[in-house]
């Protein structure tokens, strides 16, 4: 069904958020796998395992750990994408069913900050990696004494700037630029991948050594007796890891060719990629703790200490290359639309792309990735505090309340059954609330603003289960909330 066809309100819609129609949804199984392997074959999945070797995890603990995180995620991706793919609709304009035609921008626009963040920081990694090439011709740049401004220094800085304008550059081209990127970043960025891991063997002489190192948390290790403590938050930002992707799935799902091939691209390609990907990580990791004697977590790091000057240059562009094309698909794709939805009228797909690099400079991304345990526990678990929920209530809307039949003409009129309250949906506002407040004490733990003894520990521990927690509470209370109000009536035929 064309644009035209709706009769859509012309303060709801343009050419980005309109529904795709049959003919554009050509992506088959192994096109939505291909999507997922590109996108998870990153520099932080790489950082996600070897993270946990650093403080604590032995290599199968850590695999382990990252496997099921996806597994789990995988399922209300795999619920989400289907609204996208039966009415070729993007992310914002499914949450209007359940917040409203206008409520909509409250998910839309908290999952589009999630995605600056994301975007800065695939982008400081990228403006690292620069950074360190032009180290090799200019040693005094990697002075630790060089001045710093906010925590890095001027040369690391206009790095990063340099980096991000690339990305403003392709992003000024349009989505199709984006797609044919990707077409070049998965084999490269694996075939690195395999590179340092055969360097690593090597260098370590064999898996033994790599993978042998004990975990902390084992009997008369440093950690004896936490394992369980520092398994379930670390599950649960491996979950956050791609929470942002399975609320936005419908920007992608809207191009497959059916429920089937989303279903089983995405099964195929995520937890499976990222598993092979993050041993990688975690291998090298290991090894880098034989060779040097501590564990390098960052990638950029361990290649710093090749010594062949025409190898690391070689190796660096590979790896801002496919930083580049990740983070284009990955972090570009979703705010854009989200931020679109805000006005369609004033911002298209390159204004909401443009925001989204503004936004991820001012968030210093620097600082979100300074260490292993707040990149983990204060940015991957906090922002899965305020995802989950939203998930929650759009599979509880989707398919139990909705039973997956939508009106699509009324997801573009204000006028429709989704303008709720001059179009926001009270009940998915507070349900949202309801799911978010119980993990604000312990987040605020987290970021050391009040401790421990001041929220009881009771919050602090709730706060390791935040999405799993956010996700059941707004579930849950937006079903009640539903069947009190008297929901509006189920659409009487399937578009």
């Amino acid at each position: 069904m064309s644009s035209a066809q709706l009769q859509p309100d012309a303060n709801l819609t343009n050419h980005d958020l309109a529904p795709v129609g049959i003919d554009q949804r050509t992506w088959s199984t192994w096109s939505i796998a291909a999507l997922w392997i590109s996108m998870a074959a990153c520099v932080p999945t790489y950082m996600l395992a070897s993270s946990l070797i650093e403080v604590g995890m032995n290599w199968w603990q850590a695999i382990l750990t990252v496997f099921l995180g996806n597994a789990i995620v995988v399922v209300p991706m795999i619920m989400n994408a289907h609204a996208g793919t039966k009415y070729g609709i993007p992310f914002p304009v499914f949450c209007r069913a359940s917040f409203g035609v206008l409520g909509a921008n409250i998910p839309a626009l908290m999952r589009a900050v999630v995605a600056c963040g994301w975007f800065g920081i695939q982008t400081w990694i990228g403006g690292d990696a620069i950074f360190r090439i032009c180290g090799v011709f200019f040693p005094t740049l990697l002075d630790p004494a060089a001045a710093t401004m906010l925590g890095i220094s001027a040369a690391q800085f206009s790095c990063f700037m340099l980096f991000w304008a690339i990305h403003i550059v392709i992003i000024c081209k349009g989505i199709d630029s984006i797609r044919l990127l990707l077409q070049f970043k998965a084999p490269l960025l694996i075939a690195l991948g395999l590179l340092l891991l055969a360097w690593a063997y090597r260098a370590a002489g064999g898996f033994g050594p790599m993978l042998s190192a004990p975990s902390a948390f084992d009997t008369g290790g440093s950690k004896s007796g936490q394992f369980w403590a520092f398994f379930v938050p670390a599950l649960t930002g491996m979950v956050g890891f791609w929470a942002t992707l399975s609320l936005n799935i419908p920007d992608f799902s809207r191009y497959a060719k059916s429920q089937r091939a989303q279903m089983f691209g995405q099964a195929i390609g995520l937890p499976l990629t990222m598993a092979l990907y993050s041993f990688i990580g975690v291998a090298v990791t290991s090894a880098t703790a034989v060779i040097y004697g501590h564990a390098m977590w960052d990638p950029v790091t361990v290649l710093t200490q090749f010594t062949n000057p025409a190898l690391l240059i070689i190796a660096m562009f590979a790896l801002c290359l496919a930083t580049l094309a990740t983070n284009l698909a990955a972090n570009v794709v979703s705010p854009a639309n989200d931020f679109s939805n805000l006005a369609p009228k004033l911002i298209s797909f390159r204004t909401g792309g443009v925001l989204t690099g503004i936004i991820g400079i001012l968030m210093m991304p620097w600082k979100l990735i300074a260490d292993p345990t707040g990149y983990i526990f204060v940015w991957l678990v906090g922002y899965s505090a305020l995802l989950g929920p939203i998930g929650g209530i759009l599979i509880c809307d989707y398919f139990v309340i909705r039973r997956r039949v939508l009106d699509l003409p009324d997801l573009y009129r204000m006028h429709g059954r989704y303008r709720y309250h001059s179009g926001f949906s009270y009940a998915a506002i507070a349900a949202l609330l309801i799911g978010i407040a119980p993990n604000v004490p312990g987040f605020l733990v987290a970021i050391k603003v009040v401790s421990t003894e001041s929220v009881g520990p009771f919050w602090s521990e709730l706060y390791h289960y935040a999405w799993f927690v956010g996700f059941a509470l707004s579930f849950a209370a937006y079903f009640l909330l539903r069947s009190i109000a008297a929901t509006h009536p189920q659409p009487r035929t399937s578009p």
